[in-house]
């Protein structure tokens, strides 16, 4: 039988060792000389050591933790070495002009292009100084990073404007008489709107730039042929340009001297392009992109960093380039004042193209107003009714047919006008005959036969006429399928 040592004769360390025994507590717990004001620290001390990492393990941290210093000290220098590039030159007076853009609401921004090529720099019209250039783009652009919408609107450069103390003259002489400061100071009072971006593009390198992106892939309505200036030969209908070639189509206006208006087929393919672009850009993979923005630094100054480009980006991944870019032209007439040809703004039209153009909507409410449908290539949706997603099925309600019988009648007093028309419906697929009317008109008329809605259509589109069509009443002839009336509105 075992013996027990009665509870009183314990001492107090066995009474304590006891207790612990029964309640399961930790021997190892601090007593209370532990916990003495003399030993508290060497105990603590003693409890939180924790094993020792080896050398080997050090090591392997050390160097993650260099490479991850290393790389963003690259990036943060690569980023600071494109900013410096692209806001190098940017003014004090241009960022004066500017005005802040709301985070995600809608903005307007200013796209110049400049041809700064040396034949041009040693010239006497221009000179040496880079504020000398003219501009041969000009585009304002409607950003909408909510409604993920891009709206681009070019300007004529022999658009007719008050520039206050330099006088009336050219728009595109305006960025030789106050770099881009000026220039977006014009073009903002003549929109009427606010500025808050600035691009301009060094149009040389715009070919780099798609060449970056490894080319862009259009669509000719018509064959695009020129070859005393740019030497372009290509065919109509789809096809993929490298960075030479979409340069030159976005530079040549000759190829369209039969239709008239050169500028403004020219314009209409820039924005194709621009579009084509962005198309790419934005479906590209993150080392293309950045590949990208590398090439453009070098032909591009704006007051944006790369950080606020990468977030207006951003928000438009998705974006569907063929409903959701609308695009359009400042309605002009052309007019030679004191022997030289400018185009003079339609003032009314003008003001209605940029109402719908602040609320968000295509340019145009009815597809034939766009002067260069048919013929130029075109980007995203030029007329529609809310611009919504069905804006696309809206522009016209009735498909374009570039094919059918067309008589084309000469009712403006002027010779040869009735004979070009129609030389424009031949190439583009009709069987096309031209006459002089018995009676001269102000105004141009397309009318069509039975069923023929769609011929007409791609007529008006053809010839860049401003009218609608209607059928026959009895009051022409039906052996065509279209009939065409060219006014003295055509002729001016």
């Amino acid at each position: 039988m075992a013996l027990h040592r009665k509870h009183e004769s314990m001492t107090r360390e066995e009474q304590r060792a006891r207790s612990a025994a029964r309640h399961g507590l930790d021997r190892g717990a601090p007593s209370a000389s532990d916990l003495s004001r003399g030993n508290a620290l060497a105990y603590y001390g003693s409890r939180r050591r924790r094993p020792r990492l080896s050398r080997g393990l050090r090591a392997a941290l050390i160097t993650v933790a260099s490479v991850f210093l290393v790389s963003g000290i690259a990036l943060a220098a690569y980023v600071a070495h494109i900013n410096a590039k692209i806001n190098g030159n940017v003014s004090s007076d241009l960022l004066s002009v500017l005005t802040d853009a709301q985070d995600n609401e809608p903005f307007y921004a200013l796209l110049l292009g400049i041809d700064k090529d040396e034949e041009r720099a040693q010239g006497s019209e221009y000179g040496s100084d880079s504020s000398a250039y003219r501009t041969d783009t000009i585009i304002l652009a409607r950003v909408d990073p909510k409604n993920k919408k891009v709206t681009l609107v070019s300007i004529p450069r022999d658009t007719y404007v008050d520039m206050e103390e330099h006088g009336r003259g050219k728009i595109n002489s305006a960025y030789s008489f106050g770099g881009a400061a000026y220039a977006t100071k014009v073009v903002s009072k003549l929109a009427g709107v606010p500025i808050s971006h600035y691009a301009e593009v060094d149009m040389d390198g715009f070919a780099q730039v798609v060449d970056a992106v490894g080319g862009v892939t259009i669509d000719l309505p018509v064959p695009v042929r020129d070859p005393e200036y740019t030497g372009l030969d290509l065919p109509a209908g789809e096809q993929t340009l490298d960075g030479q070639t979409a340069a030159l189509l976005g530079r040549t206006r000759h190829a369209y001297d039969s239709y008239g208006g050169g500028d403004f087929y020219r314009a209409a393919n820039q924005r194709m392009l621009i579009g084509a672009v962005v198309k790419k850009v934005l479906a590209s993979d993150p080392i293309t992109m950045a590949g990208t923005v590398s090439t453009m630094a070098g032909h591009v100054t704006t007051d944006m960093d790369v950080s606020t480009m990468l977030s207006i980006a951003s928000k438009f991944v998705g974006i569907n380039v063929d409903e959701d870019i609308y695009s359009g032209q400042m309605p002009t007439e052309s007019k030679y004042v004191n022997a030289t040809w400018y185009e003079i703004c339609d003032t009314a039209a003008w003001k209605s193209v940029m109402e719908r153009v602040d609320q968000g909507l295509p340019p145009y409410a009815d597809a034939s107003q766009d002067s260069t449908a048919g013929i130029a290539g075109s980007v995203g949706v030029s007329a529609g009714g809310d611009g919504s997603s069905d804006a696309t099925s809206s522009a016209t309600e009735v498909a374009a047919d570039y094919s059918g019988t067309v008589m084309v009648y000469n009712a403006s007093g002027v010779a040869g006008i009735a004979g070009s028309a129609a030389d424009k419906l031949t190439q583009r697929g009709y069987s096309a005959q031209a006459d002089n009317a018995s009676s001269r008109t102000d105004t141009s008329k397309v009318i069509y036969n039975g069923g023929a809605a769609d011929k007409a259509q791609g007529v008006i589109e053809t010839l860049g006429l401003s009218v609608s069509a209607r059928q026959n009443d009895g009051s022409y002839e039906k052996d065509a399928d279209v009939i065409v009336v060219l006014g003295t509105d055509r002729a001016r």
